[in-house]
């Protein structure tokens, strides 16, 4: 019987790269997403690739009531043995005292609210069947905290927080936890930051080699494809050219 596999945030980047990469190990997924058409054009080419069952729906994680639609799902779709919480976004890099609120509740209701609101429901499966493996995208802002990050770095120190305490609250239940802190990585990130600004988004990665989604995606895999007594609890990954959120190497 093959796995089930959640994946938020799958119409594009690290999300829809972990789709392709757990289909292709023959896991039937359930791919969230706000973009109908994307989801939908995901979910056939998958199924038609590999041959798995796809069950895409639309959702804004931000909003209780659309997480919930999670809950209508038939039991034999309820059996999820891996959570990936990679939907999360950034808005802006004002500083604090002419930050831009809105900006803020965004990223404060996806970041960490849509994070809880999914993972409470899908964990709750997983402890009916005691297994499971739940890997939270947070990143290298979680680490550390730079100029004008202020709220996203926040944000993401919140989810490095929360990996440990699902660690320690799901531990009785055999549920794996994973954090990964990926760098800079080329994807939709700065577009969404800047507002759909596509050439200030093009400069973020001007002169160095950023990670792709793929590389992300395959580190999850290695991650979630460790023996049963093996759990990765923590992983940082950068481009070779990134030492830090403030040191880049151009060339």
């Amino acid at each position: 019987m093959s796995k089930i596999a959640l994946i938020t945030g799958a119409t594009a980047g690290i999300g829809e790269a972990c789709a392709r990469i757990f289909a292709q190990q023959n896991y039937n997924l359930i791919i969230t997403g706000r973009r109908t058409e994307r989801l939908d054009a995901l979910s056939h080419a998958l199924t038609n690739e590999y041959g798995i069952e796809v069950k895409a729906l639309t959702m804004d994680v931000r909003k209780k009531e659309e997480v919930e639609k999670l809950e209508f799902l038939t039991d034999s779709w309820k059996e999820v043995d891996v959570l990936i919480n990679n939907a999360g976004l950034s808005q802006g890099m004002d500083p604090i005292h002419a930050g831009n609120t809105r900006d803020w509740e965004v990223m404060i209701d996806t970041n960490i609210k849509g994070l809880l609101f999914v993972t409470k429901i899908v964990s709750n499966w997983m402890i009916q069947r005691q297994s499971g493996h739940i890997v939270n995208l947070g990143s290298i802002a979680g680490k550390e905290t730079y100029l004008n990050g202020n709220v996203y770095c926040a944000t993401k120190h919140a989810v490095d927080s929360l990996n440990k305490a699902m660690r320690i609250d799901l531990l009785p239940h055999r549920i794996k936890v994973t954090g990964i802190h990926p760098g800079a990585v080329d994807t939709e990130f700065s577009e969404v930051r800047f507002h759909g600004d596509q050439e200030r988004a093009k400069k973020v990665y001007e002169g160095y080699e950023p990670l792709h989604a793929l590389d992300i995606a395959e580190i999850i895999w290695f991650a979630v494809s460790r023996p049963a007594h093996v759990n990765i609890n923590d992983l940082i990954v950068m481009p070779w050219a990134q030492a830090s959120t403030s040191h880049h190497l151009k060339v």
